[in-house]
């Protein structure tokens, strides 16, 4: 038998074992399923360092500091949200409208998990799966197979012991595409969580489910004129979350546009918090390091370090760099760097007034970006509520990119699955939680004599 016949047979095994397992779940108490939660967090908490090492071992992607983190918030600051969330029976009640809605479970869960954070979003889609009431069959990336099943066991063996049936949180340990697109199309499941390239995304969508997806983030960060007092403050902003686990999350900045008036002082700053500014030559060897010919990312120098990156383009940096900057007048692919780059790589752009910086904002997150977040620095109102314009299901302010939009910095709901809208296909522009993962049943009473539409319409 050959691989791609493998992957489906185990996937449809996995598919009718989630769905009994569902089928078993139903009716948990929701304390219970709570007490799971919690513990499944704490187990992570303590598996954290060991599940980072593994994810940077297996997929070259990142570092184990950041990745650690991320196995962290992913599981506390998770957990901590969805235990003052109601997800399961009475969600609310209307005495005057006669209207009650109740919490279901939708089923089966397919949740595509994204090689670049391969253990710290099985993390969240297994936590908000749960909580929801539902199963969960996670379809690792063929480069985090080994990761991917590690932290499934370690979550499944404690909600397992916590009175979960076998079989309600797996991973499939026989990779291919079609035996993912075999999962996704499957009778049993219900829905799917979408985190991945642009094709396992189009095929989700594709699949005939009901699918929450999210797409590319190609982040404008705006600085405006009016933070000239706190420019250094911003620049360790922008660095610390361009460089966290060396750029592979799509939410941190990816192009910086600053203010002529502060531009000079921004880029000083940058320079004194870790960043090399690239000589036109050396961007240019390194956009061809980053991007394939066809408008593409390199699969093998995501997530690398800029020291590597270096190598790679050819030129030498200061040891301690910790981002790479390219300046950029144009926006499109015959300027590739300015195009959603998963490395610690920043676009810089310098505007010559609140206009063109707000202008040259929107272009970036047209390019590559639509829907998913933007960020300025300003202390204007009016300036932020311009710039809210742009076309983004986020828009953050004064809070570094990474930090703000999974909801650490922010009062955003915590999550690591951020949608993007209809402005890129995506039929949600929300921070996906356990909330989207449940039915939604209203009981209604009559509340006004239906006679009465007689009356009231003529006829």
């Amino acid at each position: 038998m050959d691989d791609d016949l493998k992957s489906i047979a185990s996937t449809r095994r996995c598919a009718e074992r989630a769905f009994s397992a569902y089928r078993a779940f139903l009716g948990t108490d929701p304390e219970q399923i709570d007490a799971m939660v919690h513990a499944m967090a704490r187990e992570v908490e303590v598996e954290a360092g060991r599940l980072a090492e593994l994810a940077v071992e297996e997929t070259g992607y990142g570092n184990v500091r950041d990745k650690r983190i991320k196995n962290l918030f992913n599981s506390l600051s998770v957990a901590d949200y969805l235990s003052d969330v109601t997800t399961l029976g009475m969600l609310w009640r209307d005495d005057v409208a006669k209207v009650a809605a109740f919490g279901e479970p939708m089923g089966v869960v397919v949740a595509l998990i994204p090689v670049t954070n391969p253990t710290s979003t099985i993390i969240f889609k297994v936590l908000s799966a749960i909580k929801a009431g539902n199963a969960i069959v996670c379809a690792p990336h063929p480069r985090a197979v080994r990761c991917g099943i590690e932290t499934v066991n370690v979550m499944a063996r404690v909600a397992e012991q916590m009175g979960a049936p076998k079989g309600l949180i797996q991973c499939l340990d026989n990779v291919t595409i079609e035996g993912t697109s075999a999962l996704m199309s499957h009778r049993r499941a219900s829905i799917i969580m979408a985190t991945g390239g642009p094709g396992m995304v189009k095929a989700a969508y594709s699949s005939g489910k009901p699918t929450l997806a999210v797409g590319a983030g190609n982040v404008p960060c705006y600085v405006h004129h009016s933070k000239r007092q706190d420019i250094a403050e911003i620049a360790e902003q922008i660095i610390a979350s361009k460089s966290f686990d060396y750029g592979t999350a799509c939410v941190s900045e990816q192009a910086v546009v600053a203010d002529r008036a502060i531009a000079r002082e921004l880029k000083h700053e940058l320079k004194l918090h870790g960043a090399y500014f690239c000589t036109p030559a050396e961007a240019d060897r390194l956009a061809g390091v980053i991007f394939r010919e066809k408008q593409s990312m390199n699969p093998d120098n995501v997530g690398q370090s800029p020291a590597n990156l270096a190598e790679k383009a050819g030129f030498s940096i200061p040891p301690k760099t910790r981002c790479l900057v390219s300046e950029e007048t144009e926006v499109g692919w015959q300027r590739p760097l300015s195009a959603e780059k998963l490395n610690p790589v920043l676009a810089f752009y310098e505007a010559k007034d609140t206009e063109q910086g707000v202008s040259l904002a929107h272009s970036i997150a047209m390019f590559e970006g639509l829907g998913h977040t933007a960020i300025i620095h300003a202390d204007d109102p009016e300036v932020v509520a311009e710039f809210s314009r742009v076309p983004t299901g986020r828009v953050l302010v004064n809070t570094p990119g990474i930090m703000g939009g999974m909801g650490y910095s922010t009062g955003l709901e915590p999550s690591f699955m951020l949608g993007t809208g209809t402005w890129s296909g995506s039929m949600t522009s929300d921070n996906v939680t356990a909330l989207h993962l449940i039915n939604i049943k209203r009981v209604a009473y009559e509340c006004r004599p239906w006679r009465d539409m007689y009356e009231e319409y003529g006829m």
